[in-house]
């Protein structure tokens, strides 16, 4: 019972699940894309990319939350017991949350070589908040037509500094110059002034953002397959397609047992083999 409330699995996520498997309800009920839903948990490697050597493995429940805080959990594991500090990590959109973001780049000093998860796009052809330039000394943006946008509060029209509830922080055009503007109608024609929203991890995601614009991002994209192909083996190979063992426990036991089984297949082919002795010799 005390595995069911760990991060991991029970306490992954508050929501609570569709269904759950009265024999296992740690597990989570999920589903590929266009296929079947069924109970499942989760793999999660922490690789050394130049050898393809599994370091750590993490089990967890299927869902974004449990996946973002095993890889934290492994990140510390891999520090404590074989003293390596990661430069940088690679992993998918999955992980490019806002708060990931900021403990890989504020608190353990690891680049983070994952897209960010932004929503700030818009489908209308209006102005997305990448139009509008930020100053962190002014702590203002800037729209295209030179005009600020603060945080106000709404009834007294005073600056205000802080985040809401949400970790966001609201700044707002002054209705005064939104109305004399000629780009408003591309700029928010619904509303009477500009809203913009900002993170308070905002300077950790500009990192991340600022890396995918980098070649050595580019070649971190091609060695991220080596993890993809482990998966692979995973399950075509090793034929792991289902657990035996039911429980938190037993996923881990299944989990550990296979990433063993690979890495002694890989260590297996890079430990040389001894050259054929000649017959002249």
């Amino acid at each position: 019972m005390e595995t069911l409330d760990e991060e991991a699995f029970g306490a992954a996520t508050p929501v609570q699940p569709k269904f759950t498997s009265h024999s296992d309800p740690a597990s989570q009920w999920t589903a590929a894309h266009k296929g079947p839903a069924y109970f499942a948990y989760s793999a999660n490697y922490m690789i050394d990319t130049d050898n393809a050597v599994i370091l750590d493995v993490e089990a967890s429940r299927s869902v974004r939350q449990a996946e973002v805080g095993a890889a934290g959990t492994m990140i510390d594991r891999i520090t404590n017991s074989f003293n390596l500090h990661p430069e940088r990590l690679i992993a998918d959109t999955v992980y490019g949350s806002a708060l990931m973001l900021d403990w890989l780049v504020e608190q353990r000093g690891i680049a983070p070589h994952i897209p960010v998860i932004d929503n700030s796009g818009r489908k209308d052809g209006t102005f997305e908040r990448s139009d509008f330039t930020y100053d962190p000394a002014d702590d203002a943006y800037t729209c295209l037509g030179c005009k600020k946008l603060r945080q106000f509060r709404c009834r007294y029209k005073v600056p205000r500094s802080g985040a809401n509830k949400d970790g966001t922080m609201r700044y707002r055009a002054r209705k005064t110059d939104c109305d004399t503007c000629g780009l408003k109608t591309v700029c928010t024609p619904k509303e009477p002034q500009r809203k913009i929203l900002r993170s308070i991890y905002e300077p950790s995601r500009d990192v991340a953002r600022n890396i995918t614009q980098t070649i050595d991002y580019a070649i971190s994209c091609k060695l991220r397959k080596k993890v993809e192909m482990l998966f692979a083996h995973l399950k075509r190979i090793l034929k792991l397609d289902r657990l035996r063992l039911r429980g938190p426990c037993g996923a881990k036991d299944e989990f550990h047992l296979a990433a063993t089984a690979q890495n002694l297949r890989k260590l297996a082919k890079l430990i040389p083999t001894n050259k054929p002795i000649s017959k002249n010799a």
